[in-house]
């Protein structure tokens, strides 16, 4: 078994046990992913590294789901095994981790990777061996090569785009005269796609990107970005998005601050919202001067709301299993988070992932993933908003959530003239 030092292989028991199984224990229907009794995904995530964060929060988040659903029969009497491979949210290794989760795991389908320099690497490999029917589910990325040509038939989003989050953004801070909108981002396909969604929503408007810097994937939160700051003052801007992950998104912001940036600063969803906050506040009596000008688009509600029915069951099934991260992937210390955007979302997608195999019958096989995906209109996934997916509609959310730091923790954000004036 190859990089069995990076794998995890999980498997939810009825007494909430995790445990180590081989392939081979599996049974002779591996080769689909299906045996009697389980159902086998694939996960290449970033348990590692500077965005560690965001593949841990969203493993818990689904692993509660899974955990629930495991403990009370699994779906059609399969429970769901969740094989996990780290990838430090690193191209080559995601590359590698898909390769193995194909060819020699041979599991039923993707679910969960996170980040677009990764998902657009293992695009290719799913059309490379389309013959074998393995579709990625519910990536944690916005971008676009996931949602068109030539490669959106071997993936399906449930969160809303990078375009629609930028948009929605520009759409904001132009309502309230903030037309010069600068951009932050990182300096690679997902910061790209984050760059083309801004300038895409300018243009309506007449306008163009004020000023533009980047950083370099992978930096540090003791990084410096005193050069990108200086770089953007210089534009003028009324306000910067920034297309990052949390690391480097707080080191502008906290250096954007010091330097007198004084202008709303935007992220959007990847970010992380609580771990920046955490990066940016921890340790600092001051923390609310870093935060005053900061919003956040999401694509999942506020994780407070619990009017909301699948937040109270988030919340619910969070504190009874308190899912852990994988703890033989983890190389540096981390703190999970009770609750966070990205492990709600983790949560919907296990939630959504769920369903779908449910429609798939007794008889699981991949062949019939698209036809089932195909059978969910006006789903209730329990937060508002309904499900919709059909052949020519591969995500099955499209909402965009906004929200600012009070008192320590993000919420809300409905008055923009107000917060931002």
């Amino acid at each position: 078994m190859t990089s069995t030092t990076r794998r995890r292989v999980l498997q939810y028991g009825l007494a909430g046990s995790l445990m180590g199984l081989a392939p081979k224990s599996l049974g002779a229907t591996m080769s689909s992913g299906v045996t009697d009794s389980e159902i086998v995904l694939g996960m290449s995530a970033a348990f590692s590294g500077p965005s560690r964060g965001l593949g841990i929060e969203l493993f818990r988040g689904a692993s509660a789901y899974f955990e629930h659903v495991n403990r009370n029969g699994g779906v059609r009497g399969r429970k769901i095994v969740l094989k996990t491979y780290d990838d430090g949210y690193q191209p080559d290794p995601a590359v590698k981790n898909t390769l193995t989760l194909m060819l020699e795991e041979e599991v039923f389908a993707l679910f969960g990777y996170v980040g677009t320099p990764t998902v657009t690497r293992v695009l290719p490999m799913l059309k490379k061996f389309q013959e074998r029917q393995i579709y990625l589910f519910f990536p944690f990325t916005g971008a676009q090569p996931q949602r068109e040509p030539p490669y959106g038939g071997f993936a399906f989003n449930l969160r809303a785009s990078y375009r629609q989050e930028t948009a929605g953004l520009v759409q904001n801070f132009v309502d309230i005269g903030r037309n010069r909108i600068a951009v932050f981002y990182q300096a690679d396909a997902y910061g790209r796609s984050g760059w083309a969604g801004v300038r895409q929503a300018l243009k309506p408007y007449g306008e163009r990107i004020a000023g533009e810097a980047t950083y370099r994937r992978g930096s540090k939160f003791t990084g410096v970005m005193r050069d990108q700051v200086e770089i953007l003052k210089a534009s003028r801007p009324d306000a910067v998005i920034c297309i990052g992950a949390y690391a480097a998104c707080a080191a502008f912001l906290r250096d954007a601050v010091d330097l007198g940036l004084q202008v709303p600063i935007a992220n959007v969803s990847f970010v992380g919202s609580e771990n920046l906050l955490n990066l940016i506040t921890q340790g600092r009596d001051d923390g609310e001067r870093y935060t005053d000008l900061l919003v956040n688009s999401q694509v999942v509600p506020s994780y407070h709301d619990t009017s909301i029915p699948a937040v109270k069951q988030y919340q619910e099934l969070m504190a009874l299993y308190a899912p852990s991260a994988p703890q033989e992937l983890l190389k540096e210390n981390y703190t999970p988070f009770s609750h966070s955007f990205v492990s709600l979302e983790g949560f919907l997608d296990a939630k959504m992932m769920v369903e779908i195999l449910d429609r798939l019958g007794e008889r699981p096989e991949r062949g019939a993933l698209e036809e089932a995906v195909f059978s969910i209109t006006e789903y209730d996934l329990g937060i508002g908003e309904a499900v919709s997916f059909g052949p020519e509609r591969r995500q099955g959310l499209q909402k965009v959530y906004y929200t600012v730091v009070d008192e320590g923790r993000f919420v809300p954000l409905h008055n923009w003239q107000k917060r931002f004036e």
